[in-house]
């Protein structure tokens, strides 16, 4: 392989990386209460299991929200919970969103 050829490659890996960058950077990310571990249940209420808990200072990407029990948080008492992977939910009041209500289309 010619040197030519390696730098091409090289080259063209880090073409895929940037693009790869770009698509990621596209979703946007949404800080948690600051000093707040948050549970992440299986379904949007607190009636559901807790599948983990993020730690102080966690940013999340919100792909849905779902109505659910009502919680009070850092940021007001809402019923809206936030799906933040498949079968990941927290509460909307513990988000920084911007907003009080819906701020992303409904979890079907």
């Amino acid at each position: 392989m010619s040197v030519d050829r390696v730098e091409e490659t090289v080259s063209g890996q880090r073409a895929e990386a940037h693009t790869a960058e770009a698509t990621t950077t596209a979703l946007r990310y949404y800080s948690v209460a600051p000093g707040v571990r948050v549970n992440v249940r299986s379904g949007p209420g607190t009636n559901y299991t807790v599948v983990r808990v993020l730690p102080e200072g966690a940013k999340v990407a919100i792909f849905c929200q779902s109505p659910g029990t009502t919680v009070t948080g850092p940021y007001g008492t809402t019923s809206i919970w936030d799906n933040i992977d498949n079968g990941q939910y927290i509460s909307d009041a513990y988000v920084q969103t911007g907003s009080d209500g819906y701020i992303r289309p409904r979890c079907s």
